[in-house]
């Protein structure tokens, strides 16, 4: 079969991470990137003429959530993902785990908010318009664990056990449109766990810790799933071509290993944003505290001062 019309791919020589990383551009996802970082660095820049400040933290953690996209989206990966399951795979947990982890903890919905201009009363620019969108009951019912949760699940085992897959990597525009349904899938699944933008659901921190938990043993069952099988599981990888010199068996045990271990990274790494996140929002509430607290000695004292001064006034 020729997979998205890339016939080339038949003569791919063996996998090796040099050969991987060569560039190799797709024109969707160059594009999307490009614009991405373009648009990202508009608003930084906006924010650092106007005066205001924007963390540097938050800027490269975009930049290098919007290059995973790139580096799996536009070099050589992308070719032999299309007919080797384990470099799918790296694909697939990348773009649908990391990438949206960096670009949450990047805040772009909340630059966007800042940078873009209100557009005057009684009219609706784009600012408008991402804040209609914000509070829409769309973006209630999308952004909800009841929802975020199983769709999380069903992109794994609804997508790779069915013929869907198969009907999806037969053209480019179906592997394209996959590709953005696990990058939406993760924005989506970790938006209300670790995202720093406003949105519906904002849980708890131990509540978004159970979210979190509550989706990934399932990415590590479906890898074990594919390590235990004693038969190539999906049609578009059961005849790999002979000039890679694999086996089809053994990649979808790659593959199976690859889904396991993978879901450990983005775990660890929303647990220590979450900590961080959390310790800063009882900084935070201890520093209004205290202000509040300084306020009202203030008070207390001006009040005692007052007194002091009508008794002086008395006795004058």
């Amino acid at each position: 079969m020729d997979h998205s019309g890339h016939g080339m791919m038949m003569d791919l020589p063996p996998f090796t991470l040099g050969r991987g990383l060569q560039w190799s551009t797709d024109p969707f996802f160059l594009i999307a990137c490009l614009l991405g970082l373009g648009l990202y660095g508009w608003g930084v820049v906006r924010l650092r003429r106007r005066g205001d400040a924007w963390p540097v933290s938050r800027t490269v953690s975009y930049v290098v959530g919007v290059l995973t996209i790139a580096l799996v989206m536009c070099t050589k990966l992308n070719d032999y993902g299309m007919v080797m399951f384990s470099v799918h795979m790296v694909q697939h947990m990348i773009i649908s785990m990391l990438s949206p982890i960096l670009i949450l903890l990047g805040a772009p919905v909340t630059l966007a908010l800042r940078a873009l201009p209100t557009a005057g009363r009684g009219r609706k620019g784009p600012r408008e318009l991402l804040l209609a969108l914000l509070h829409s009951r769309y973006m209630r019912i999308i952004t909800h664990p009841a929802f975020t949760i199983p769709l999380f699940i069903a992109s794994l085992y609804a997508l790779y056990f069915t013929p869907l897959f198969d009907l999806l990597m037969g053209s480019r525009a179906g592997h394209i449109a996959m590709m953005v349904h696990f990058l939406a899938v993760g924005v989506v699944f970790f938006w209300p766990i670790i995202g720093i933008d406003p949105g519906p659901h904002r849980p708890g921190y131990l509540m978004r810790m159970l979210e979190l938990f509550a989706g990934m043993p399932f990415h590590a069952f479906f890898g074990i799933a594919l390590m235990m099988a004693s038969t190539p599981m999906v049609g578009t990888f059961k005849n790999p071509p002979a000039s890679l010199g694999i086996d089809a068996l053994s990649d979808q045990n790659a593959a199976g290993g690859i889904a396991w271990a993978f879901s450990e990274i983005p775990s660890v790494l929303v647990l220590i944003a979450l900590l961080f996140q959390w310790y800063g929002s009882e900084q935070r509430q201890a520093k209004r505290k205290d202000r509040a607290a300084d306020r009202d000695g203030d008070k207390e004292l001006e009040a005692y001062n007052a007194y002091l001064a009508s008794l002086n006034a008395r006795e004058g």
